[in-house]
């Protein structure tokens, strides 16, 4: 981790983490309009232009009919609906190479002014390596809806999400570095039991942010429509009977990201009632308290979600609550780090 504090630094991570985010929340409804795999060519540079003329646009409209998606689910589509689904899909391009170029332009301009040390560029190189890791993903992820199925990969979708989220974990942790101060170099400090029990925590939510994007990628929220019971019962028959079940069927998928979710309440619960015995300070508590019922507000749009039949609007939201409770994990298990390492300046300022 770095060890020098500027403001401007940390301005401008917030900065990128929120663009990160509100990228992963614009792939969403990219996912949910169906407009994804429209564009069926990764151009990084001739890309960043729609079709010019009516024969560029019939150009990228005779692509996209010799896909699986035209052919199996949108066979007779006018080109101007495939305008629409194409600008969605040409937009999210457009916010990603804006991103890319939030994250090059200013860290570049701070490593020449030598506001970010030439020996503190790693964990601002890792950031870069990640967005580029995501880039290379989400294409990689959209080939393989254009093959021979009319949707992508769900595994790839989630590896997808999951580089998107470390970027964004990473920019908001070495933020949150540069507003409340870096560890000493050279520190070591034990991981207390309400760390390990956040780091807990925090595993348990990326289990069911992994269930919500192969919910997402199988289309799961589709297969009832009816909560708690689905098809009629509370545990239909047949869910577990194979291992890549859990994987690969859209009704054990659904089933688990429906019922994983209480889970995570009673590990936000659990965070709390141990943070109020080990007598942390209001602040932390009342953080907590935040947790839960963001917790508890994810929980309750995934169940209107479902029985509503994925409206995009509230699919969306329930989207951004996963990130916002993926970012406020970052945040406590960041200042419960810094308590741990206050612990030890302490015992050795005492002793």
């Amino acid at each position: 981790m770095p060890q020098t504090q500027n403001r401007s630094v940390m301005r401008w991570l917030f900065a990128f983490a929120g663009i990160v985010a509100f990228l992963v929340l614009f792939g969403g409804f990219t996912r949910l309009t169906r407009s994804g795999l429209s564009i069926v060519e990764w151009n990084p540079v001739h890309g960043a232009f729609p079709p010019i003329g009516e024969e560029a646009w019939l150009r990228e409209f005779r692509l996209y009919q010799q896909t699986p998606e035209y052919q199996l689910v949108n066979k007779g589509m006018t080109l101007e609906a495939y305008k629409g689904i194409f600008y969605i899909e040409w937009f999210h391009r457009q916010i990603a190479r804006l991103a890319g170029l939030f994250y090059a332009i200013p860290v570049f301009y701070f490593l020449f002014k030598g506001i970010i040390p030439r020996r503190e560029f790693g964990v601002y190189f890792v950031m870069g390596l990640l967005f580029i890791g995501q880039a290379f993903m989400g294409w990689f992820m959209v080939a393989s809806g254009l093959v021979d199925r009319p949707s992508v990969s769900h595994i790839r979708l989630t590896m997808h999400l999951f580089l998107a989220l470390s970027l964004f974990g990473l920019s908001m942790w070495v933020a949150l570095g540069h507003r409340f101060g870096f560890p000493p170099a050279g520190t070591k400090a034990n991981w207390s039991p309400l760390s390990k029990l956040a780091a807990g925590s925090m595993l348990i939510l990326l289990v069911q942010i992994a269930y919500g994007g192969f919910t997402a990628g199988l289309k799961a929220g589709h297969v009832s429509s009816t909560w708690p019971l689905m098809f009629g019962q509370l545990i239909p028959p047949g869910l577990f009977d194979s291992a890549l079940h859990l994987i690969e069927s859209p009704q054990t998928v659904a089933f688990i990201h429906r019922w994983f979710a209480f889970v995570v309440l009673a590990a936000a619960f659990w965070l709390y009632f141990a943070a109020r015995r080990a007598g942390y300070s209001r602040d932390i508590l009342n953080g907590l308290i935040a947790l839960i019922a963001l917790v508890v507000i994810q929980t309750t749009l995934g169940v209107l979600v479902v029985i509503l039949y994925v409206p995009i609007s509230l699919a969306l939201l329930h989207q951004a609550g996963g990130v916002a409770l993926f970012g406020l994990s970052v945040y406590f298990i960041h200042r419960l780090r810094a308590l741990d390492y206050a612990r030890v300046s302490l015992m050795r300022s005492s002793s």
